[in-house]
């Protein structure tokens, strides 16, 4: 039953604001807050479900030590796959926007000298490596699970 309340709290938080910027953008008038509202309440009800519906409840606090620390092991290797889901997503999101900086310039370069293209290829593949270092980074998180 808590897992239905908090999908449903869940579908709220990305469904209301989105109303509320279409209603916006419709009406001439800027969504910026209202995306901003939404980004926090979503993530702030991922925040909230995966510690309050993942973990243990209160009634197995009463079990004994290896079932308190069989709950903590589970609890950590959750967060361990968050945090590589967050290094492999944040790096791409990263290497996404520096290789749309870079591309574009390295594209305006050509065309003015051909012969820049070796050294502009170059920063394109240094601002692709941030994502493949997030990638790096989330196989050794796991593998330490």
């Amino acid at each position: 039953m808590k897992i239905a309340i908090y999908a449903i709290a869940m579908l709220l938080a990305v469904a209301l604001p989105l109303v509320v910027i279409y209603f916006r953008a419709k009406h001439g008038k800027r969504g910026k807050a209202p995306l901003i509202a939404n980004l926090c309440g979503f993530f702030g009800i991922l925040a909230v479900g995966c510690i309050f519906c993942f973990t243990q409840s209160a009634e197995a606090a009463t079990a004994t030590a290896t079932t308190a620390a069989a709950a903590s092991d589970g609890l950590a290797k959750g967060l361990g796959y968050i945090g590589a889901a967050l290094a492999v997503g944040l790096a791409g999101i990263g290497g996404g926007i520096a290789v749309g900086a870079s591309s574009s310039a390295a594209l305006g370069a050509i065309s003015e000298n051909d012969s820049i293209f070796g050294k502009s290829l170059i920063f394109v593949g240094l601002a692709e490596g941030i994502a493949l270092y997030g990638l790096l980074i989330a196989f050794m998180i796991i593998s330490s699970l």
